[in-house]
């Protein structure tokens, strides 16, 4: 089985933190997600896995350099998810690819949804899920019918898209590869031409994307508290402050939950409260850190 994570973007809700770090390398839990999402899609059995990068590409590339089974497709504009998608078919087998964003955590049975694709012969596969925040799709007996649209069919539901989809490839074959484009253009190509796009529900599944700090920031309250599923890339987790290694902590004073990286110096008196610090940060003596994303 293929995969791609879409890893291109600019991360532009994210700023200032991704004018220094792409948002597929913001680490989770002291490891960066990309790392782990690539790394359970293989736990599925996907043994091909192309990454697009443009947003501070290099950092991507290093960090992902000699990993079995991953090819980078670096762009040197951005090309949206259409056109990272198309310029991808090079490297894509004649077989469907799941398709994931990748800013998102969540414990989605990946080969399910693409062995529920295969069965289903569809031509596109969105998984899908009732998350008020998001809801814009509109879905009737398990098709896509419409995106964005105000006024639904009688019968349908508003739901909302995962960023998990499994694609045929042939799909993207008009698609160009050297200019942006929104992958959803397609499928509202796909929908008028009666080609059906199928509906995986994933209701039953926690789901949550790192799109902005305070997104980011809860997802790693709520490991900590264990109120969501831990990918087992973590190991164990327990109590409400993760600590990497090769920490200096001089007399600081951590409250609530909060996740301390690798090779960071916390000053004396500093206070760390409900707070990531990134790895290989210096926090100054004195400095209070809380509800918060420490980056430098």
């Amino acid at each position: 089985m293929q995969a791609m994570i879409l890893a291109a973007g600019f991360g532009t809700r994210l700023r200032p933190y991704t004018d220094f770090k792409p948002k597929p390398l913001f680490p989770v839990l002291n490891r960066p997600l990309l790392v782990l999402t690539i790394e359970r899609l293989q736990d599925f059995g996907f043994t091909k896995i192309i990454v697009n990068c443009h947003h501070l590409q290099e950092q991507i590339v290093a960090e992902l350099a000699g990993l079995d089974g991953v090819l980078i497709q670096q762009e040197d504009r951005i090309l949206g998810t259409g056109g990272g998608l198309a310029k991808a078919l090079a490297l894509m087998e004649d077989s469907p690819i799941l398709v994931t964003n990748g800013d998102i955590y969540h414990t989605i049975p990946c080969d399910k949804i693409y062995h529920d694709h295969c069965r289903q012969q569809a031509a596109v596969t969105l998984g899908m899920h009732d998350f008020s925040r998001f809801n814009r799709v509109w879905v009737k007996n398990g098709l896509v019918t419409s995106f964005d649209q105000p006024e639904p069919e009688p019968g349908a539901a508003r739901l909302a898209f995962t960023g998990l989809q499994v694609i045929n490839p042939a799909c993207l074959e008009k698609t160009a590869k050297d200019s942006f484009s929104c992958v959803i253009d397609l499928y509202r190509r796909l929908i008028r031409e009666k080609k059906g796009i199928h509906s995986f529900r994933t209701d039953a599944y926690y789901w949550t994307d790192i799109g902005t700090p305070d997104d980011y920031l809860f997802l790693h309250r709520d490991l900590l508290a264990g109120r969501v599923p831990a990918w087992k890339n973590f190991g164990g987790i327990s109590g409400r402050q993760f600590i990497g290694q090769n920490v200096r902590l001089d007399d600081c004073r951590l409250d609530g939950w909060c996740v301390i990286g690798d090779n960071v110096q916390i000053g004396r008196g500093a206070v760390i409260k409900n707070s990531v610090v990134w790895p290989g940060c210096r926090v100054k003596s004195g400095r209070l850190v809380e509800d918060m994303i420490c980056h430098i």
